[in-house]
């Protein structure tokens, strides 16, 4: 920090240059090209949103993740994964077990109206069962790997000493994404009070995760 002769503040070393600005700027955008799609977390988000059911916790599990995923990459976990070719085959049929399961759940609660609304007895899941299921469906995506790590580590690594901003702008975008998708849904909240609008949130939930799951299966057996 120094102090400069024409103003009575001092500059900070630290300021963002051009080229800070679009490691950032692209950073951002591959953040949210990435991360803005139909998934299984998304879809997650999106449901505790419009249920307005531990929202904060699942946003910043989700964030918090992607921002420990995206800090991996950078400091060169990617680099790493690629010297364990087993292991990816392993996340995929684990991932696969757990979107199935997830999605036969979704196709029961569309097909059991009763048990749709969030103000139905015994429809409010715990913080620790929610929490669980967060963390499930954002580790054991393998798609997480290979796109977060993998693809944006080695992203971040062409930046060069802006490797960081780069990563920075990545963070943002995630924790702008979840953010909006966990708070924004309740704005949905009159359209879904009506019990037909859940069983079709729920139907495209379970359609979604039952196809993620034989895409993972069939990933796994070609060996990623």
């Amino acid at each position: 920090m120094s102090w400069t002769a024409a103003r009575s503040f001092p500059t900070v070393g630290l300021v963002l240059t051009t080229p800070a600005l679009l490691a950032v700027a692209s950073g951002l955008a591959l953040g949210l090209g990435l991360i803005v799609a139909i998934g299984a977390q998304n879809a997650f988000v999106l449901r505790q949103g419009l249920r307005v059911e531990h929202v904060s916790a699942v946003v910043a599990v989700c964030a918090a993740s992607d921002i420990a995923l995206i800090a991996a990459g950078v400091l060169g976990a990617g680099a790493a994964l690629s010297q364990v070719p087993w292991l990816i085959p392993v996340v995929c049929f684990a991932g696969a077990a757990f979107l199935l399961c997830y999605g036969l759940l979704a196709a029961r609660r569309a097909l059991r109206p009763g048990a749709l609304l969030p103000d139905a007895a015994g429809a409010r899941t715990g913080m620790a069962v929610t929490v669980g299921t967060a963390l499930a469906l954002t580790w054991l995506n393998p798609h997480v790997y290979l796109d977060t790590v993998v693809l944006l580590g080695s992203m971040a690594s062409t930046y060069d000493e802006h490797r960081w901003q780069f990563a920075a702008g990545a963070a943002l975008g995630s924790v702008l994404w979840f953010t909006g998708l966990g708070y924004g849904a309740r704005l949905l909240r009159p359209v879904f009070a009506r019990p037909t609008a859940w069983r079709v949130l729920d139907g495209g939930i379970a359609v979604v995760m039952t196809a993620l799951a034989i895409s993972l299966a069939v990933r796994g057996a070609a060996g990623a």
